[in-house]
């Protein structure tokens, strides 16, 4: 089992050659935190920069320090505003290409618009754009975590290094609840079974599918594939060619796959943003026996009224990692628990720098992990 601790981190990570710069590309303060830990672990100091709107929301960046022929690393957490977010990360890409900086290597824990990654009738594949605009600003390396679609790596025509947070959830799990051994390892929905997997298989646990809820946006009913509209007849083929058409899908009644009866239910997920499909879950656990339900995920967007709604539901624990600031939500519902990651991403960061082999950080991880 792939398993982190401080002390051997602590080992490896020794003070990096010199040349490098790491900047924050936030404006806002509340998304520096990660930053901070990150340098701290490093051993060196941020540098210097200013990134502010101006009165008429335009974002200005202004680059305080040198970086002519050095590695630099931009450390971008999504903001609620997103949008301003990943204006800031290529306006500052943007300076640090003309400044002629060495490389310009991106640090982006959550990759935004990651779930626009599929066509959806005549919408558009959002995080392709999105790939399209860093590389073209002058980013020359990636560092993300687990992305809601590994294949968004190939979006890019730069290396991508696309790090996994389950060893540090996985670790949670054995450390913070005592008798994790009587926990069940839940998906959601059929297209979750993947990871929970691949929880239940290192941790030498059972495991537990909910199939039948409600069809959400990533159902190939919206997929690009039902466009043009389907039509019984298409002038361009001979009228006695009948298109068959194919039939419609039909949820049945929700059910549990597997035993969850006098259990430990620990759903888990890459994001947690609209709660209502947990808190379905977490309803439908309860009704089949579980007497305890955590949840868990990399990133914890926890957007709008979910703090609320987690702090009356029936879940007893919700634990994201900090790729996501949510000290706010935090405050809002005790339920939240945080995993710090900047661990692995400074490491990261300092074999990049160092030119070592990134392989450690990937030890035992599969092509379904």
């Amino acid at each position: 089992m792939f398993c982190v601790s401080s002390t051997e981190f602590g080992a490896i990570m020794n003070i990096t050659k010199g040349g490098l710069v790491l900047f924050s590309a936030n404006s806002n303060s509340s998304c520096m935190e990660l930053s901070k830990r990150i340098a701290e672990r490093l051993g060196v100091e941020m540098g210097k920069v200013q990134v502010y709107q101006e009165p008429n929301r335009e974002t200005r960046v202004q680059i305080q320090e040198s970086v002519r022929g050095k590695d630099v690393f931009i450390i971008q957490t999504v903001s609620k505003d997103v949008n301003t977010t990943i204006m800031e990360l290529l306006i500052m890409v943007y300076a640090c290409k003309t400044s002629c900086a060495k490389s310009i290597i991106g640090v982006i824990p959550y990759f935004p618009y990651s779930k626009q990654c599929k066509m959806r009738k005549r919408g558009s594949i959002v995080s392709k754009l999105l790939a399209s605009m860093m590389c073209k600003a002058g980013l020359t390396h990636l560092i993300t975590m687990d992305l809601h679609q590994k294949e968004i790596q190939g979006f890019f025509n730069i290396p991508v290094d696309n790090l996994r947070a389950s060893p540090f959830l996985l670790q949670y799990i054995q450390e913070e609840i005592p008798d994790y051994r009587n926990a069940v390892i839940v998906a959601k929905s059929p297209a979750s079974a993947k990871r929970a997997q691949s929880f239940a298989e290192r941790l030498r646990l059972g495991i537990a599918v909910i199939h039948g809820e409600a069809q959400d946006a990533e159902s190939d009913m919206v997929d690009g594939r039902h466009s043009p509209p389907t039509a019984k007849y298409v002038a361009a083929i001979h009228p006695s060619l009948e298109i068959p058409m194919l039939i419609p899908k039909e949820k049945p009644p929700i059910t549990v796959v597997g035993d969850v009866g006098g259990r430990i239910a620990i759903i888990v997920d890459d994001i947690i943003d609209d709660v209502d499909s947990f808190l379905a879950a977490a309803e439908t656990l309860k009704e089949r026996g579980a007497y305890k339900i955590f949840v868990m995920a990399t990133h914890g967007l926890l957007s709008s009224d979910a703090p609320r709604l987690i702090e009356e539901s029936a879940i007893d624990e919700v634990v994201v990692t900090n790729t996501i600031p949510h000290e706010i939500q935090k405050l809002q519902c005790p339920k939240i628990k945080t995993v710090d990651i900047s661990m692995i991403l400074s490491e990261a960061i300092r074999r990049i720098h160092n030119g070592e082999s990134m392989s450690y950080l990937f030890r035992n991880i599969g092509l379904d992990d």
